[in-house]
């Protein structure tokens, strides 16, 4: 009998533990989430983990490639693999952007860079299809369900400026469909969008709406396959239901936004904006907020808030400094006007080698509360094309992640960021060295990398936790010894202190918390609590405080 009571007990107390653990999973789903303020994580999702290393070989993709310019393994089951173990989580990440994961071209193609598969998914064969490199459509449902679960968005990457290169395994597309020449001259409006980005990579014509029938590699593969019928009933459906003509930029939108009522992802981080008439944009949010609406009706208990479908756009040179309108050289386009609810900054990286820390936060507090109120720009300091980051050297990566967590707006973790990640690999040309497989190892096995990674999950976390870190509003206090500031979006309130040179100093936290208050500092663990409006905050090792209400 008392064996059995023993057991009684246990079982209560680890069902009590499971109940408090979903507890505390649900209210860290339920935790105010805003786009304004996201923590992103940005990936190729083959170069990120490999769930699967059945998949890692398909089409009969076996050419000598250059240095990192095949396909290396990496998987939506690798990213989800990774999402379960809570590594997301642990960095404060609210928010996936995986480059697409359509099916690419079966082909390689050089260059001149030595020949290269579509790794990162860029180059599009057929958008209906998950490319098996990446893994399958049940794939992707449990990676959205899985995040979900956690808080996590997902957002997926779309392309519908142009197909893949041609291949002598990929034809060319009709010329209904697309250009093969002039190649872009990037001076103007017209010599940037009517025309290929590079040689050889076929250009959709965005611009016609003239009726045209799907290319006949399609009908082929979807034939083969045995979903033609099924394909062409929906693209009947989705015309009649729209009333647009069956020109090439519709079929892409519809391919792209049944992602949307499928799988229930969040938002797209669109390619190549600049290279596609601003209108065209203002189209596929109009069909995206649509298809979000679908899923959030047809499926209630999986909508995680009333937040709407995001979109951020790659507007390549873009600059929160510019404001609302970018300059193609003979017009100005507002790309935000009834399309983007945000745009990639690429700014960032310079402003944080010319300016001291207080003048960015400044001036992007100022931008982003005024000129470009109620929009936001995505912040990042490497990204996968941009062969200038901040730090190719990687040899500020504690620096990198303050400047980047801690500015006003979005941020965009790079993945490998977090554990300084190689980006200088002997031998890879051009963007490949910028695209090496995530460093797992190191993070394991190496004291200084687990210390860099330790630094961008506090700070990580702090801005996850906090909406205000990114969305609120920016004020310096002065006479301190190191730049102290406070963050306030609607009832979330921090504050900050970065490169504070005394061990201890009383801080007037008044303009921000009340006398009685308990306050943390997420950063060192310590408590406080608020007497005649101030607290002596004390760092020990560190410069930095992170100031929370518990």
């Amino acid at each position: 009998m008392k064996n059995i009571f023993l057991l009684f007990v246990f079982a209560t107390i680890i069902s009590c533990n499971e109940k408090s653990s979903d507890k505390k999973t649900e209210s860290e789903t339920k935790k105010e989430f805003v786009w304004e303020g996201a923590n992103v994580y940005f990936l190729l999702t083959d170069r990120f983990n490999n769930g699967d290393t059945t998949n890692d070989l398909n089409f009969d993709r076996t050419r000598e490639t250059g240095v990192l310019r095949g396909f290396e393994g990496g998987d939506i089951k690798g990213i989800t693999q990774k999402v379960k173990e809570g590594y997301f989580t642990d960095l404060g990440i609210n928010a996936i952007w995986m480059t697409p994961i359509v099916e690419q071209i079966h082909g390689g193609t050089d260059e001149g860079t030595g020949v290269t598969y579509g790794f990162h998914g860029y180059w599009t064969k057929d958008w209906t299809s998950v490319d098996p490199n990446f893994g399958t459509k049940a794939d992707i449902k449990e990676l959205v369900d899985e995040a979900h679960k956690r808080g996590i968005r997902i957002l997926l990457d779309a392309v519908i400026n142009h197909t893949g290169p041609v291949t002598e395994k990929d034809p060319v597309w009709p010329e209904s469909w697309v250009r093969t020449e002039p190649q872009c001259q990037y001076s103007n409006y017209e010599n940037t969008i009517t025309c290929t980005l590079v040689k050889n990579l076929p250009d959709i014509k965005t611009e016609s709406n003239e009726n045209v029938e799907l290319p006949p590699q399609l009908v082929a593969k979807w034939k083969a396959e045995g979903r033609y019928e099924q394909e062409v009933k929906e693209l009947d459906e989705f015309f009649k239901r729209t009333g647009y003509p069956r020109a090439p930029r519709f079929y892409i939108i519809k391919w792209l936004t049944d992602y949307i009522t499928e799988f229930g992802i969040d938002g797209y981080r669109v390619d190549t904006v600049k290279h596609t008439e601003e209108t065209v944009w203002q189209e596929f949010r109009t069909e995206c907020d649509y298809a979000f609406e679908q899923y959030k009706k047809n499926n209630p208990e999986k909508v995680l808030d009333e937040n709407d479908f995001y979109l951020v756009g790659e507007v390549y040179n873009y600059a929160i400094s510019h404001g609302k309108a970018f300059d193609m050289g003979d017009k100005k386009i507002n790309y935000f006007d009834k399309a983007f609810d945000a745009l990639i900054n690429f700014e960032i990286k310079w402003n944080a080698k010319q300016l001291e820390q207080s003048q960015v936060f400044e001036r992007y507090d100022s931008i982003l509360q005024n000129n470009l109120k109620d929009y936001s720009v995505l912040n990042y300091m490497t990204s996968h094309d941009d062969g200038q980051p901040f730090d190719k050297e990687r040899g500020m990566p504690f620096k990198t992640a303050t400047m980047l967590m801690l500015t006003p707006g979005a941020s965009q973790v790079y993945y490998g960021d977090e554990t300084a990640r190689d980006l200088t690999i002997e031998g890879a040309v051009g963007d490949a060295t910028l695209r090496s497989f995530m460093n797992w190892d190191k993070l394991k096995n190496d004291e200084l990398t687990q210390k860099i990674h330790k630094h961008w999950q506090k700070l990580g976390q702090f801005r996850a936790n906090h909406p205000a870190v990114g969305a609120g509003k920016h004020t310096k206090l002065e006479h301190y010894r190191g730049l102290i500031f406070s963050r306030v979006y609607k009832e979330d309130k921090v504050l900050i202190g970065l490169e504070v040179s005394a061990s201890e100093q009383y801080v007037n936290v008044s303009s921000v918390f009340n006398d009685g208050d308990l306050l943390r500092d997420a950063y060192s663990k310590q408590q406080y609590v608020v007497k005649n409006g101030q607290i002596l905050v004390k760092l020990g090792d560190a410069n930095i405080f992170l100031l929370e209400k518990i």
